[in-house]
């Protein structure tokens, strides 16, 4: 049985920062939140696109050393998509782009009781629809979650993707955004009313990270805050996706996932959210600590939980 279907990109992010040699390392945000969900345990698919070139063979690997099972529609693979990610000499990372989604209309060969999908594949054409027809076509049987990751330089101004963003919130039970995401759709609203926005639409839980600032998760009947877990930070690469991920895990581990679980997921209390924030905000403080999107493992998620603990916890 898989627990999970991602649907979306694989990107190679070649890492440029100063004094050292371009490095590639395997990225994009859904392919990021398989392989996490992976190294967590989690028997996991991602339905994606991926060339027959060395950048594709590169990101194969690296998913398949997590145990990620690879989908495709089909169709013969185009250029892997890759990304220049630069970094500062704070870490912080910018993103130059050469990237494209096409899926064609597809079943996967899985099922799934959560589906997660998001980012580039759920907002650029011609792929863009198809993605979003199969998230419906899906959701009856599962949970969704949705993670816009938006991409400026990819995306056109912001009037012209709100309402496909929206679509996509409508189609979810959880969403997760920056509050990067946020500012860039709504430069009016604050993230937590940009949240509460988005509960209007149908979702059941919106998460907004803010960096260093922790997390902010929302339901319709509670709310909770989270401070940043403490960390050494090398880059900031995925760390809103193995925030996802675990936020996934600590969802499934409480039987929160699946379309019978919708009712339970909507009803999670104060307590219950301040609890899944620390659980995610501790595996994002382990992939902010070392090189690219290098998530943890269910062990060093629960060493990295246990020290943020701290010893009273025993």
């Amino acid at each position: 049985m898989t627990d999970f279907l991602v649907i979306g990109e694989c990107v190679a992010d070649i890492v440029r920062a100063p004094g050292h040699h371009d490095v590639p390392h395997p990225g994009g945000s859904p392919a990021n939140v398989a392989y996490g969900l992976g190294r967590l345990g989690h028997p996991t698919a991602l339905l994606t696109q991926l060339g027959a070139d060395r950048l594709g063979e590169l990101i194969t690997t690296h998913l398949r050393s997590a145990g990620v099972e690879l989908l495709t529609d089909g169709r013969p693979p185009a250029a892997t998509p890759s990304a220049i990610v630069t970094l500062d000499a704070q870490g912080r990372a910018d993103y130059t782009f050469d990237i494209h989604w096409s899926l064609a209309p597809t079943t996967p060969a899985v099922t799934a009781p959560h589906v997660h999908f998001g980012s580039l594949a759920a907002l650029l054409a011609p792929g863009a629809e198809a993605t979003a027809d199969l998230v419906t076509g899906l959701r009856a049987g599962a949970t969704v979650s949705y993670d816009p990751n938006i991409r400026p330089a990819l995306l056109g101004s912001p009037a012209a993707v709100r309402a496909r963003v929206e679509r996509c919130v409508a189609l979810s039970d959880l969403v997760k955004a920056s509050d990067e995401d946020l500012h860039w759709l709504y430069p009016e609203l604050s993230p937590e009313r940009a949240a509460a926005r988005w509960l209007a639409l149908g979702p059941a839980l919106v998460l907004v990270t803010r960096g260093g600032a922790g997390a902010l998760a929302v339901t319709r009947g509670a709310r909770a805050e989270g401070p940043a877990t403490a960390a050494e930070v090398v880059d900031t690469v995925g760390a809103g996706d193995s925030f996802m991920s675990a936020t996934l895990d600590a969802l499934a581990a409480r039987d929160l996932l699946g379309a019978g679980a919708r009712d339970a997921l909507a009803s999670l209390t104060e307590a219950a959210l301040a609890a899944l924030l620390r659980h995610a905000g501790a595996a994002a403080a382990v992939t902010v600590s070392r090189a690219g999107a290098n998530p943890p493992d269910h062990g060093e998620l629960a060493a990295a939980l246990a020290g943020a603990a701290g010893p009273s916890a025993s």
